[in-house]
């Protein structure tokens, strides 16, 4: 009897794991998982430049109520990963999105705090007792923050103090994965070697569960990839600017899978030019630095835009999905930021289906033809 019930409430917890949840009264598909080097994530993510950023996309703290919104959808539907970096967030909301998001997760699980039992039944002591994981277990909030390389930071205790000053920021006691934010090769090559000897303390002084690197090109990935096999310290992610308007996208994917990390793509959505929203008539406000940068890129990118907007009219997608599926396809994890419970909404509808084998070449080849490409970070190497 006792056995019948253990199956009846198995079946019970895994019709709620793959059934489709409602946020606001819009349904939305679970994440999947994917590996990440040693750990796993979830196979979307969420970026969080804009938390903070006044600059590129007009943050103010009163916003804050509806980021939390679009946070709570996200990690109802399975999202875990949150990228964010000590540098976010303009001149003196400098740090902002990391404290946001120890905020949002303490509170997110206060509010699901009363949801955890079933009938009045502890599903982690049931599953403990059964030998099994919670899947709540799965969903715990994983943060990988970046450190940028200030030229301040020029010892590899500097680097370990960063990721202290971080934790304190979110008020937790370990990173999921500790980032450096970009690389001083081209420019401090000195300082280099001392942020990948930090970087791997961080790793030793248990305040991460792996590293990971942002805008490395191929190249340089590979040599810190040696350096951290020689310290024994495994890496999880490396991070680039990928989507259908940026260029170099198989070298970095192929250097991924050459030492076993998964590649993360930000700005996906190339700060909202691939989402069809915008044209030569409805750009973004005066004094908006994408103002410009759109002005140069859309007339060439008209093409691709076409595709993107056939694609997604033919599987009954908005551009923005399809774009970001395109990202998912390629093997990728994708972090588009979200603002609200509509933007949130809108990326969740990029998983649960895939593009055709036939689409994303599709994709290909219209991306291939852009001739003016996004420009690569500043701070991109090869």
């Amino acid at each position: 009897m006792l056995d019948l019930f253990f199956i009846s409430l198995l079946c019970l917890c895994c019709r709620t794991a793959t059934s489709l949840i409602a946020s606001n009264g819009k349904a939305t598909v679970k994440v999947g998982r994917v590996s990440a080097g040693p750990i796993e994530i979830s196979s979307l993510g969420c970026g969080t430049w804009s938390w903070g950023n006044k600059l590129l996309w007009d943050y103010d703290p009163s916003q804050d109520e509806e980021i939390y919104e679009a946070y709570r959808a996200i990690r109802n539907a399975g999202v875990t990963i949150f990228d964010t970096a000590d540098s976010y967030g303009t001149l003196d909301l400098n740090g902002r999105a990391e404290i946001l998001l120890g905020q949002f997760e303490r509170r997110y699980l206060t509010e699901t705090e009363s949801k955890q039992g079933i009938n009045g039944f502890d599903l982690g002591k049931v599953f403990g007792n059964l030998g099994l994981e919670s899947s709540q277990s799965s969903r715990k909030q994983q943060v990988a923050t970046k450190l940028a390389p200030y030229p301040w930071r020029i010892t590899r205790g500097s680097l370990i103090r960063a990721a202290r000053e971080s934790l304190k920021r979110l008020e937790q006691e370990k990173l999921c994965v500790a980032q450096l934010h970009w690389s001083t090769a081209n420019y401090q090559p000195l300082q280099e070697g001392a942020l990948w000897e930090g970087i791997a303390d961080i790793y030793d002084a248990n305040l991460c569960e792996a590293v990971g690197v942002s805008n490395y090109g191929p190249l340089q990935l590979q040599k810190f990839s040696k350096r951290m096999e020689e310290r024994n310290v495994p890496i999880a992610i490396a991070q680039v600017q990928y989507s259908l308007l940026t260029a170099r996208n198989n070298d970095i994917l192929e250097s991924c899978n050459d030492v076993g990390c998964r590649l993360i793509s930000y700005s996906p959505l190339c700060l909202g030019l691939l989402s069809g929203k915008y044209n030569l008539d409805n750009l973004p406000r005066p004094g908006n630095p994408r103002r410009q940068l759109f002005k140069e890129l859309l007339p060439g990118a008209k093409p691709l835009l076409s595709t993107l907007e056939a694609v997604a009219d033919d599987v009954g997608k908005t551009q923005s999905q399809v774009a970001i599926n395109w990202a998912i396809c390629k093997g990728t994890v994708p972090i588009p930021g979200a603002r609200n419970l509509d933007q949130a909404q809108e990326n969740l509808g990029s998983v649960g289906w895939s593009l055709s084998k036939g689409a994303v070449e599709q994709l290909d080849i219209a991306s291939a033809n852009v001739k003016k490409k996004m420009i690569e970070n500043i701070f991109q190497t090869h």
